[in-house]
């Protein structure tokens, strides 16, 4: 027998039609939702990874560039040196593996500077003047977006060409210049003027002397640590910074003579940039590293790829000297707080040179002398608008507190260009407010087909042994298309017509492509079956008080 104590519709023969008013008796409503997908949450830079993926996978590659050029200037460039951070975040690792968001990404980055493809975006010229002091990847974010929002933007850096880091701190194993050279041309294209080899001493003087109304300060980390090692000077000891720059100012690296027997001191991604590259060189390579193996800070993926074309890791070690091509190292122990710490126990290693990769300090005296300027702990102070403390002087990338990533850079100098439009317009900018996350509880898994992850081509061993060629291959338009298609809409309708299907008492309403649906809460009951069968996770229950 029916439960009484339960609702039931009443059906009623209203000519050809039958309606069910089952509206007053629901104490919860389903609601269309869209909810932040992970990807976007984790990316630095700000890029709405879900809405370019959706464009790619049907085929509008322009549009799907173009969606990531509202956030990031660089597509080409960020789909071989970023650390993808939206990958780790990615639902779909729950059901096989990630995305591989940065190698479509790569390809949409490559196909636009192929074909000369053009930021589509509208901007009065505002009459405003920016400088921008530096042209790494904060310098040039910064200097993209104020020309889109209309102002005219100068970058004076004192290195030979622009990219920053980006060009004297990724070798091109990693990063071709041709790539990088295309996505900062592009930058140039729209307007924006490159003083190179421009040091500025006194930034305020060069403010007032060219009539500029604001001022953003993106120098960098460019000074390396170092370390005084006791030796006799029989063993050269050099910075890794420098030695990255001399790869860039010659071609291949040919005039650099590092010796047979090179020791890299670090465990960071800088020094694995290192030791890679002196192996190309046809050194034999040791890295020196303070920590265990799992507490390095370089990604695994850095320490994989060095193991695998020859460098030896040699964990949990100290350099106490560097006498007569003898390098004396202490082993250490981890103590109780996983500290490293030395045993008394010490042994020996043969080199020709000793690389410091143990971090790099921004020249903070290029700014301590603005008035209300201050700096704490080796970085510039900022407020939550990116200015410092003295009116129209902005700072951002690696000289303020942050993560020190090329992504992050590139988000910064985003945000700081809104920071400096809303200023120079005598306003305040606030950021959009965020949706809910869309976490993978939210998710059917099940609605997903089985795809596994694009594995992208690597350059054969010997090869990445023996030269500079790009170790990381393309995807061809086929598998692009595959690896976008794999994106499961986190959290965001995209219109699989489930909830249409599923509803018993046809309380849903179909829009028309790309308007998604609507609930006639005259016909439904409140039951919850679109909540519960909705892959994306893009309904959820409300209460009906709301």
């Amino acid at each position: 027998m029916r439960d009484s104590s339960r609702p039931f519709a009443i059906t009623l023969d209203v000519g050809t039609s039958l309606i069910n008013e089952t509206g007053s008796w629901r104490t919860r409503r389903p609601v269309y939702v869209d909810r932040l997908p992970p990807c976007n949450n984790t990316c630095p830079a700000g890029e709405n990874i879900q809405a370019w993926l959706y464009l790619a996978e049907e085929g509008d590659y322009e549009g799907a560039w173009q969606e990531i050029l509202k956030h990031n200037p660089m597509p080409a460039v960020m789909g071989r040196a970023c650390y993808h951070t939206c990958e780790g975040a990615c639902n779909r690792g729950a059901v096989d593996e990630a995305v591989g968001i940065h190698a479509v990404e790569r390809f949409l980055g490559d196909l636009a500077n192929k074909h000369g493809w053009m930021p589509d975006y509208e901007a009065e010229p505002s009459g405003k003047k920016i400088l921008v002091i530096g042209a790494g990847p904060a310098g040039l974010a910064c200097a993209y977006h104020l020309t889109r929002m209309g102002h005219a933007v100068t970058i004076a850096d004192a290195s030979d060409k622009a990219g920053g880091l980006l060009r004297y701190g990724i070798p091109r194993y990693r990063l071709p210049n041709e790539v990088l050279d295309g996505d900062i041309k592009r930058i140039e294209k729209m307007g924006v003027s490159f003083q190179m080899n421009t040091y500025i001493e006194d930034m305020l003087k060069a403010k007032e002397d060219g009539g500029y109304d604001a001022l953003f300060v993106a120098v960098g980390a460019q000074r390396a640590r170092t370390l005084d090692i006791p030796g006799d000077g029989g063993i050269a000891v050099i910075n890794a910074i420098d030695v990255l720059r001399q790869f860039e100012n010659n071609a291949d690296g040919v005039e650099l003579n590092l010796g047979g027997k090179v020791v890299i001191y670090g465990g960071g991604n800088v020094a694995m940039d290192v030791a890679r590259s002196a192996v190309r060189l046809g050194a034999a390579v040791q890295m020196v590293v303070l920590e265990s193996r799992e507490q390095m800070p370089a990604h695994d993926f850095e320490v994989k790829e060095a193991l695998e074309e020859g460098c030896q890791i040699q964990p949990l070690r100290a350099i106490k000297n560097a006498i007569d091509q003898t390098i004396s190292l202490v082993e250490m122990a981890l103590d109780v707080q996983g500290k490293p710490q030395p045993t008394g126990r010490f042994e020996s290693l043969q080199a020709d040179t000793v690389v410091l990769a143990i971090g790099q300090e921004v020249e903070t005296h290029l700014v301590e002398g603005i008035d209300g300027v201050s700096v704490r702990d080796g970085v510039v102070e900022i407020d939550e608008h990116m200015m410092t403390g003295h009116q129209g002087v902005f700072a951002g990338g690696d000289m303020v507190p942050s993560d020190r990533t090329m992504t992050s850079a590139i988000g910064h100098g985003k945000k700081a260009a809104h920071h400096i439009d809303a200023w120079l317009r005598g306003e305040t900018y606030a950021a959009p407010p965020k949706h809910g996350l869309a976490a993978f509880e939210n998710l059917n898994a099940w609605y997903y087909a089985d795809a596994p992850k694009t594995i992208q081509p690597v350059l054969e061993l010997i090869r990445r042994q023996s030269g500079f060629e790009e170790v990381l291959g393309n995807l061809d338009e086929a598998n692009a298309l595959y690896e976008a298609r794999r994106c499961l809409s986190c959290g965001n309708c995209f219109e699989c017509d489930t909830c249409y299907g599923i509803c018993p008492d046809n309380a849903v309403n179909k829009l028309g492509p790309g308007k998604r649906f609507e609930f006639k809460y005259d016909y439904c009951k409140g039951c919850g079956l679109c909540v519960a069968e909705c892959p994306c996770g893009a309904i959820e229950m409300v209460s009906e008080d709301i």
